[in-house]
């Protein structure tokens, strides 16, 4: 029975992943992810411990957001 959790969920994780990549993503969606993920070994690094690796990664997204955002608004939209 266990098996068969395991598997239904990750059936339904890896259908959600690959909905997910339906679609290009936009600058702030990436400027977000990849923050996070700058923001979090940053964080890390610096102050050491998971507060330290929770609020850079938190930092990281927003700033990320922010500069994928304003790159997205100077792009003209495309088809």
């Amino acid at each position: 029975m266990k098996i068969r959790h395991i598997l239904l969920a990750t059936t339904c994780t890896a259908a959600l992943a690959l909905g997910g990549c339906a679609s290009n993503p936009s600058n702030a969606q990436v400027g977000t992810g990849v923050g996070a993920v700058v923001g979090g070994v940053a964080g890390n690094a610096i102050f050491g411990g998971p507060v330290g690796t929770i609020g850079g990664a938190a930092a990281g997204a927003l700033v990320g957001h922010e500069i994928g955002e304003d790159r997205d608004q100077r792009r003209p939209y495309r088809r």
